[in-house]
């Protein structure tokens, strides 16, 4: 004769179920460090988009407004429309565009200028980057919200 239990149980043992969490535990530790990862290269592409952006539209504001001879700030940009409310007020920690500030700074004059970005956080960028005139991308060592000195013509300036 065959005996049946009365008390069967279905289901997972804690030993089970430790298991599984220590696995996803692990799987979680090393994910997250690359996820973190991509999401900086991505902070800083955008960023080096957006300077790109930046030296372009000067030089659009150069050739138009600017009577070839004059560049413009964040606002002026923004009042012809060059460039969009997003990056025009991402000027601060609370207003930073994918995890970037950024800013345009002008000599006396409006002669010259510099576009730099520079990482809200550690933690939304590595590097911060600016343009300027010539239209080059240089990349500068971190310095967290605040866009990079430079030096043009022999005069500094910074944002």
């Amino acid at each position: 004769m065959h005996r049946q239990r009365t008390n069967s149980q279905k289901g997972f043992s804690l030993i089970e179920l430790l298991i599984v969490v220590a696995i996803i535990g692990i799987i979680a530790a090393l994910a997250i460090p690359n996820l973190l990862a991509s999401r900086r290269a991505a902070n800083e592409a955008s960023a080096i988009s957006a300077i790109r952006t930046l030296s372009s539209v000067e030089e659009t504001y150069r050739s138009t407004a600017g009577n070839g001879t004059q560049f413009a700030n964040m606002a002026g940009l923004l009042s012809l429309q060059l460039i969009d409310t997003q990056l025009a007020t991402a000027t601060t920690v609370g207003t930073a565009k994918s995890g970037y500030v950024f800013g345009v700074v002008t000599t006396a004059g409006n002669v010259n200028f510099c576009a730099g970005a520079a990482p809200a956080t550690v933690n939304t960028g590595t590097r911060n980057f600016s343009s300027d005139e010539p239209g080059i991308i240089y990349v500068h060592a971190l310095g967290v919200a605040s866009p990079p000195t430079s030096t043009l013509g022999g005069v500094a300036f910074n944002n």
